[in-house]
């Protein structure tokens, strides 16, 4: 009887039209990131022509309406650009941040003012955005947000500091957290502010500070942020006053979906590299995918992989019909960046010392991927949050 191959897994929201963006962001990371990645890590930042080059190849604000210069698609043209950068190796372009996160704040809850103003901007790669929530004494827990915004005739008076901020170097645009209300006020006092920091006069009283020394994303450029009585326009606060906070929730399901994505691709990555390493690695006179364990351990981390991916289709396929919860996002979340350390982990050891090595992708991967279980709220807080539903 003739054997019946299985035919490779294929995500049931891909398009022809998703299939031809996946070639283009391939080849985009192919040609433009991949090949300067030790340099951006040796500079902490990518170039910032690269989002321009980004912009220029229509992979910025894919799915933000056309008429502000968006790609006029779905969160799947989103999740096609980031598996292919996680697919590429790549952990250096704030692509999650610039435009699976940022745009849509402004899409959701600006003005069509604001949207005219700023989306173009950030969909041609001219302005780069990034979100300031995190703050020295304040991670996962938002509604003790310490920085201020106090209300000075036309504009707000900011003050304070925010840290761990993805694309801080390059940012034009950064929506800054802030708090409007007084200081017992909790989540009801946030607001929402944009700050555009590119241009005077907005940028007085606004410092980049340091470059963070991370254990890994090197080529990312992330730093602290100080604002020290900056000005503010009131024209710029998305929404209502004292909203931020349930704005932010709104949208943190889709940053937690961001992240998921990102973890799965670089899970299926690390599979695809320690299975093409243990064919050309030879060990006693044989590659090393003749050892039964090594074998076996693949087969774990790519069925572990496998896992991830549906359950990530799942919740791509809730997310685009409208119907992504906090609960399930949260599961989606801390599931998926466990499987991405875990995977990532037994991937290296397949290389033995040479996972050990920074020249290896798999070694900045493990790097890399540690960060995933804090950011977009801790794995701990997504367990908390879907206990409170049980």
């Amino acid at each position: 009887m003739a054997r019946v191959l299985a035919q490779p897994y294929r995500s049931p929201w891909l398009t022809e039209d998703l299939d031809e963006l996946s070639v283009l962001a391939r080849t985009f990371f192919a040609r433009e990131v991949v090949p300067h990645e030790e340099r951006f890590a040796a500079q902490h930042e990518v170039d910032r022509e690269t989002w321009r080059k980004a912009g220029a190849a229509g992979l910025l604000g894919l799915s933000l309406p056309e008429e502000f210069g968006g790609g006029a698609g779905t969160f799947a043209h989103e999740a096609v650009v980031l598996q292919e950068q996680g697919w590429a190796g790549d952990d250096a372009l704030g692509l999650h941040i610039h435009s699976g996160i940022v745009p849509h704040y402004i899409a959701e809850f600006g003005t069509d003012e604001q949207r005219r103003a700023w989306l173009p901007k950030l969909a041609s790669g001219e302005w780069v955005g990034a979100i300031a929530m995190t703050e020295p004494g304040t991670g996962s827990d938002l509604q003790a947000v310490r920085t201020t915004a106090r209300r000075d005739g036309d504009h707000y008076v900011v003050n304070g500091s925010k840290t761990f901020i993805t694309n801080a170097s390059h940012a034009d645009l950064i929506i800054v957290v802030a708090r409007t209300g007084d200081a017992g006020s909790g989540a009801k006092g946030l607001s929402l502010l944009v700050a555009e920091v590119g241009s005077e006069p907005t940028a007085s009283g606004f410092t980049r500070g340091r470059v963070l020394d991370k254990i890994g994303q090197h080529g990312q450029d992330t730093r602290e942020l100080a604002f020290t009585d900056m000005r503010v326009p009131v024209a710029n606060r998305l929404g209502e006053e004292g909203q931020g906070f349930y704005q932010l929730m709104e949208q943190l399901p889709q940053e937690r979906l961001v992240v998921s994505v990102g973890a799965v691709a670089a899970a299926e990555y690390a599979v695809r590299l320690a299975t093409a390493y243990a064919k050309e690695r030879t060990a006693f006179g044989q590659p090393i995918i003749g050892f039964q364990h090594t074998r076996f351990v693949l087969a774990e981390c790519s069925t572990d992989a496998l896992a991830a991916r549906t359950f990530l289709d799942h919740c791509i396929q809730r997310h685009l019909a409208g119907e992504l919860d906090a609960v399930l996002a949260s599961r989606i979340k801390y599931w998926a960046t466990d499987v991405q350390c875990s995977v990532v982990d037994r991937c290296l050891q397949v290389f033995g010392g040479y996972g050990y090595m920074m020249e290896y992708p798999i070694a900045r991967m493990y790097a890399a991927a540690r960060v995933q279980k804090i950011y977009a709220g801790t794995n701990e807080i997504m367990k908390e949050l879907i206990s409170r539903a049980l």
